[in-house]
């Protein structure tokens, strides 16, 4: 019988660490997805300007036909839109990396006044859309999870591709009526009352976020009125997810509960109920916090339809106002925020996975 015996180069040679010669680090990973930022950003912001030039220049696309000729003209000259479109795109860019998105053409506001006047009120609906989203989604994909192939499973995956397939107007529009029209609990638009929004106005350096002032200035009744007004917008906004939320839990949960270590548990005596919210429950949160950065995108452009179904003044809201009034540069400002919005969103998710889940690595 041979002997197998250990060299001393082998046995001196340092064994490398396993997650170095499976890639990178935690810390190359978070520096990567953080430069990657960047050209998203960048890229889709040239996309935006091109795409929005391909009618023209915005002077004329907004205030074309109600303007004299001569003045049309001069007001193109002095916006520097008569220029090579290339050197238009490198001004642009110069603007944007110093804060200056420019000014609206058709009520001629700062674009970075409207952006946080109405930036605020959209954060305040996709908040309480990802609440709505969570609540709903996660503990019915669990009840799924735990009965599959049974009845109340069936019903549930029933439920998440009617909340998932069905048009945010239709849903928004359902609920007003049913709600709003036929038993009269909720209000039928807006995001809050007169009375609340002169009260809440009229605070000192006020967040812009209608629950959060309330709170802060200790007036429940107007957070009250504020949590009525935003109940159905939440909702026709966050199905839209919690639909996708809950095939999710369901599909991860059912395929833990099949592990080898849950299948001990069972041995022991573990209650099906315990595994599942327990034991089963967090390895399958880890494909839900990856999927919840591209979700909010999703929000993001559920916003525009469920903000002008319910009134409700976000940036929505006016990106269909000035899209109506083709109005360039105002659609521009809040295209550019939105995508650093789900840029940034989508990093901080990578960290939270990558944080959770040590073979997230390149």
């Amino acid at each position: 019988m041979t002997a197998l015996t250990e060299t001393p180069e082998a046995a001196s040679t340092p064994a490398v660490p396993a997650a170095k010669r499976a890639g990178g680090g935690l810390a190359t990973y978070l520096v990567i997805r953080f430069l990657l930022i960047f050209p998203t950003i960048l890229i889709l912001v040239t996309l935006v300007f091109f795409l929005m030039r391909i009618t023209g220049d915005p002077i004329t696309a907004a205030l074309g036909g109600r303007l004299p000729p001569d003045q049309l003209a001069q007001r193109i000259h002095d916006a520097g839109y008569d220029r090579p479109l290339i050197v238009q795109y490198f001004e642009y860019l110069g603007q944007i990396f110093t804060g200056n998105f420019g000014r609206t053409i058709s009520d001629n506001r700062a674009v970075t006044e409207m952006l946080a006047t109405f930036g605020t009120a959209t954060l305040e609906l996709a908040i309480n859309a990802v609440v709505v989203a969570l609540i709903v989604g996660i503990p019915l994909g669990m009840i799924a999870a735990h009965r599959r192939d049974k009845t109340p499973d069936a019903i549930l995956r029933i439920f998440a591709i009617l909340s998932y397939a069905t048009p945010v107007f239709f849903a928004g529009l359902l609920l007003k009526l049913i709600f709003s029209v036929w038993l009269g609990v909720l209000p039928v638009a807006g995001r809050a009352s007169t009375s609340t929004e002169i009260a809440l106005s009229g605070l000192a350096a006020p967040t812009g976020i209608y629950w959060l002032d309330a709170l802060r200035s200790g007036n429940l009744p107007a957070f009250w009125d504020v949590e009525s007004h935003a109940v159905l917008p939440a909702i026709a906004l966050g199905l839209l997810t919690a639909g996708v939320f809950l095939r999710l839990v369901r599909t991860n949960l059912v395929g833990t509960l099949g592990r080898d270590y849950v299948e001990a548990g069972r041995s022991r005596g573990v209650s099906e109920f315990r595994l599942v919210t327990r034991h089963a429950y967090k390895p399958a949160l880890i494909p839900i916090i990856t999927v919840m950065g591209l979700q909010i995108a999703l929000l993001l452009g559920g916003a525009v339809l469920t903000e002008t179904t319910f009134e409700w003044k976000g940036l929505g809201f006016q990106l269909a106002q000035y899209l109506t009034a083709r109005d360039f540069v105002a659609v521009q400002g809040i295209v550019v925020l939105l995508a650093v919005i789900v840029a940034v969103t989508n990093f901080i998710v990578d960290v939270i996975a990558a944080l959770i889940d040590p073979r997230v690595r390149y």
